[in-house]
């Protein structure tokens, strides 16, 4: 059953994809902004259904103007599940761009690529997310620097935290919680030696995954400036997310 649930569903993948791939080459070049960003939320949430990743949206997410989300990271599919809410900008590794097709489409919406270990790297990116933020865009960041099965939360990276600070823009929570029929799981997480390959295998012949997309409360407001450091900006933003992983399940 399982090879026949993964061989439907790579079947309506690799058509998603392809009808992706012809978006962002032939149509996104046409379009304004507003129109790409509908296509763009639209796909992502088909993909994920495609996927057999359903999605429940909890809290009040910000969805105008210019924002930070920050979120735990399972796998590369978080990308598109918060795409499906609002069309982001995240801040990636750069070994993503090289991922056969995803790779292309990610960078396609406007993903900012981070190479690990260069010097200048996090001065580039900083102001790639200013100038993003002067657009009223919506950033996406997964501070840890990796993906984990998604019960719990590493420590955080506070280098990228400085540009919405800096333009004073609100940084939003968010907690992306991963269940299997009804119950915790990171069956599908991303993680270890596991390849992209192996990952998908896991993820489109599985059933009953369902992911919270829980959006809490942002540290500040638009145009107030912030007393804290980055430092402890990260330890909030980290224990509300923890908080909402340990979670029991209503």
């Amino acid at each position: 059953m399982r090879i026949m649930l993964f061989s439907i569903r790579v079947f309506f993948l690799i058509l998603m994809l392809a009808f992706g791939l012809v978006s962002t080459s032939l149509l996104y070049p046409l379009l304004k902004q507003s129109s790409r960003d509908i296509i763009t939320r639209c796909w992502s949430r088909h993909l994920m259904k495609v996927c057999g990743v359903r999605i429940v949206v909890e809290g009040q997410p910000i969805l105008k103007g210019a924002v930070m989300w920050v979120a735990n990271h399972v796998s590369w599919i978080d990308i598109f599940i918060l795409n499906s809410c609002r069309t982001t900008s995240f801040i990636a590794k750069s070994e993503i761009r090289s991922w056969p097709v995803i790779g292309w489409l990610v960078a396609s919406v406007g993903t900012i690529f981070i190479e690990r270990g260069q010097r200048h790297a996090i001065s580039r990116v900083s102001k790639s997310i200013l100038g993003l933020f002067g657009n009223g865009a919506c950033v996406g960041l997964f501070p840890e620097g990796t993906t984990t099965d998604g019960m719990d939360m590493r420590s955080l990276h506070t280098s990228l935290f400085e540009p919405p600070l800096r333009a004073m823009v609100p940084i939003q929570p968010v907690a992306l919680v991963f269940t299997q029929h009804g119950r915790r799981s990171g069956a599908v997480a991303f993680v270890g030696e596991q390849t992209l390959v192996n990952n998908i295998w896991h993820l489109l012949s599985s059933r009953g995954v369902l992911v919270y997309v829980r959006f809490l409360e942002p540290l500040n407001q638009p145009g107030v400036p912030v007393e804290a450091t980055r430092t402890e900006i990260a330890g909030e933003i980290r224990t509300a997310i923890i908080q909402e992983l340990k979670k029991e399940l209503a």
